[in-house]
């Protein structure tokens, strides 16, 4: 099985969010994302100061939500994508 590089977890963490209605609970995103604990947060503090996740308390309960910033993230990684794809790589 080939490990994911940085860009693919990135990718993996804002779908998750993405395709739960733009907010996700830290339990869910744990699960969906595959990774420790230690390691999501490291990879949420760094999308959240590049304003691509914010977190939000809902009903005393935290959630991530992406912003603008990661739906245009999501969009360009998928172009990368398929255009590396293209070239068999």
């Amino acid at each position: 099985m080939k490990r994911r590089d940085k860009l693919e977890i990135v990718n993996d963490i804002l779908l998750a969010i993405q395709n739960k209605g733009g907010k996700i609970k830290p339990t869910h995103l744990l699960y969906k994302s595959n990774l420790s604990h230690k390691k999501m947060m490291e990879y949420l503090s760094e999308l959240m100061e590049k304003n691509m996740v914010a977190e939000e308390n809902e009903k005393g309960k935290k959630m991530f939500i992406i912003n603008q910033e990661g739906f245009n993230f999501i969009k360009e990684y998928k172009k990368i994508k398929e255009f590396s794809d293209s070239f068999g790589l």
